[in-house]
């Protein structure tokens, strides 16, 4: 369930109240007039089921609310309501897998700011995931995918492509291919400075160290896991179950790869490298292209509600 805070122009608040209550799925409808300031006009609150938020979003952003009023959406973690439960039987499809789109253009829109943050976290992830390397330990190389942050870049490029925004599409872009030199820079930088402490070997062997030989071998499987990894990230970033998303993180070797690349370079190896870099790029074409296909079928599904809620509007 969410909880809508509407501020709407003094002149348009009888025809958002109209859309509000022809819309059998909102309740707990509220008017306040004239009790918002920058921008004045009045503030209108209701509740309404996720699966019915977008579509009502849509009829309130044609009466041009958001271009000088205002909607905030606020989530509902308890409700008690005889009232609330009707209206979820009156709002079309599953609530569980309910896409509400302004809350994921949001949520992905937050995602691609190329910060200092951003870069930090990309670096110390794929150190601990060299170390993970250097001591053949698997707890390290999953430590060091749940802390990665590419998946959110990466799921933002997902989004603009299938909603046709450049500019979003250009900052995931732009946070992608300045995160993972960034990251792979520091690791090589790290690791040289390992293996000149003698913390590290002087030499490498694949062969003692079975994770390095894995990562930096991709074939089909690397391609079907990143596949099925990025549809169950785009599920679990667009219906809010975001519990499944620490699932994707720790079954895709971006950062793995990312830090092999360094390790592979900073001992010469280069068909480790080689191979790594490989890996790297199966796997982040592979979320691409399942997040694309996961999104068009979503927002195909959507259409087809909104055309029908049109359509019952004009009967």
């Amino acid at each position: 369930m969410l909880h809508l805070r509407i501020v709407v122009p003094s002149d348009r608040a009888e025809r958002a109240l109209a859309v509000l209550e022809e819309t059998p799925a909102v309740f707990n409808i509220v008017r306040l007039p004239n009790a918002a300031r920058r921008p004045d006009g009045d503030l209108i609150l209701c509740d309404v089921p996720r699966e019915a938020a977008s579509i009502l979003v849509s009829d309130l952003e044609h009466l041009g609310i958001g271009e000088d009023g205002s909607i905030a959406i606020d989530k509902i973690d308890t409700e008690i309501s005889r009232m609330g439960e009707a209206a979820e039987r009156a709002a079309p499809g599953d609530p569980s897998n309910a896409v509400v789109w302004e809350e994921v253009e949001e949520l992905t829109s937050e995602q691609t700011d190329l910060s200092a943050t951003f870069l930090l976290f990309m670096a110390l992830a794929t150190i601990i995931a060299s170390i993970g390397i250097f001591l053949n330990t698997p707890i390290l190389i999953i430590g060091a995918m749940v802390i990665g942050p590419e998946f959110g870049p990466i799921g933002a490029a997902c989004v603009a492509a299938v909603q046709r925004r450049p500019r979003l599409a250009i900052r995931s872009l732009v946070a992608l291919a300045v995160g993972f030199p960034v990251g792979i820079g520091a690791t090589y930088l790290t690791a040289l400075l390992l293996k000149w402490t003698g913390v590290a070997p002087q030499e490498f062997s694949e062969a003692s160290h079975s994770l390095a030989s894995v990562i930096s071998s991709p074939d089909f499987f690397s391609f079907l896991v990143a596949f099925c990894a990025g549809v169950a990230g785009m599920l679990s970033l667009t219906t809010a179950k975001s519990g499944a998303l620490t699932g994707v993180l720790i079954s895709v070797t971006t950062i793995p790869s990312a830090a092999n690349i360094a390790v592979a370079c900073a001992y010469s190896d280069w068909p480790s490298a080689r191979g790594s870099l490989e890996q790297l790029g199966i796997n982040i074409g592979s979320i691409f292209l399942a997040g694309i296909l996961t999104l068009s079928v979503q927002r195909r599904i959507y259409a087809r509600r909104h055309s029908a809620h049109l359509r019952a509007l004009r009967s």
